[in-house]
């Protein structure tokens, strides 16, 4: 097993200080968490500190165990300065797509509303006040009402995003290296593994969420494909430009 390195040293100190801190002073979600940017509740600097917070044990537990598997391989091929600028793009790569999902989905919502007699003013005012108009069920479908709501009212938080970006990179450099997953006895090749992981779980629930079933997983399936998302395009242009086989120190 690869030792600790630096930067994933430096990161798992910094996420474990941030969630004792914030299991302290739970207001501290209010302003470290990520919020809708058209939320009263937005700050300029929660793109960055979202990725610092997360929503209990078991998920702090999964997100650092995966950054010092995965990130401790990368960082040892890369270097800190090249493994942190990785890191944080595909963290704020996830907090980019999934406001552009959400904002899709909002602004669709908000344009049926409209339509249908509503002022946006009105609208935003009683949301901002962790309230409804019952006529919009009236309207909207479940689904539409749904993504409504959550986009405006819902926050994120977690290096999930970040991890995920790890792990396509993992996938480029090592794609033969064989994961042992916990629920599966036979060891899979990463190749194989991560993008049918992300297909089935991010891209089947991201779709359907809840009208699955029921499922409600509170999960945030956009961010997580975009952290992918932001690790591919990354790690293709580095590998077209040969640039990861370079150190930046």
């Amino acid at each position: 097993m690869m030792n600790i390195t630096p930067v994933v040293k430096q990161l798992l100190i910094i996420n474990i200080i941030f969630f004792i801190g914030a299991q302290l002073v739970p207001v501290s979600y209010e302003y470290l968490a990520l919020f809708f940017p058209e939320n009263p509740g937005f700050k300029v600097w929660q793109p960055i500190t979202h990725m610092f917070m997360h929503g209990g044990f078991a998920h702090i537990a999964f997100n650092m165990f995966a950054l010092y598997s995965f990130g401790s391989t990368l960082e040892h091929f890369w270097g800190g300065k090249k493994f942190l600028f990785f890191y944080i793009s595909c963290g704020l790569g996830a907090a980019l797509i999934n406001f552009a999902v959400n904002y899709y989905f909002y602004q669709d919502s908000l344009n049926i509303l409209i339509a249908n007699g509503f002022h946006k003013a009105d609208i935003l005012s009683l949301l901002n006040d962790g309230k409804i108009d019952t006529r919009w069920q009236q309207i909207l479908t479940v689904s539409e009402f749904k993504h409504f709501t959550e986009a405006y009212l819902g926050t994120v938080v977690g290096a999930s995003g970040a991890i995920y970006g790890l792990l396509v990179a993992f996938t480029f450099m090592f794609p033969n290296a064989e994961l042992g997953i916990m629920f599966i006895p036979i060891p899979i090749k990463a190749k194989y593994f991560v993008p049918i992981y992300m297909l089935l779980f991010d891209g089947f629930f991201g779709i359907f969420g809840s009208s699955f079933m029921g499922i409600e997983s509170g999960i945030a399936h956009y961010a997580h494909i975009g952290g992918a998302f932001f690790g591919f395009m990354i790690m293709w242009y580095w590998k077209k430009n040969q640039f990861n086989k370079n150190r930046w120190n």
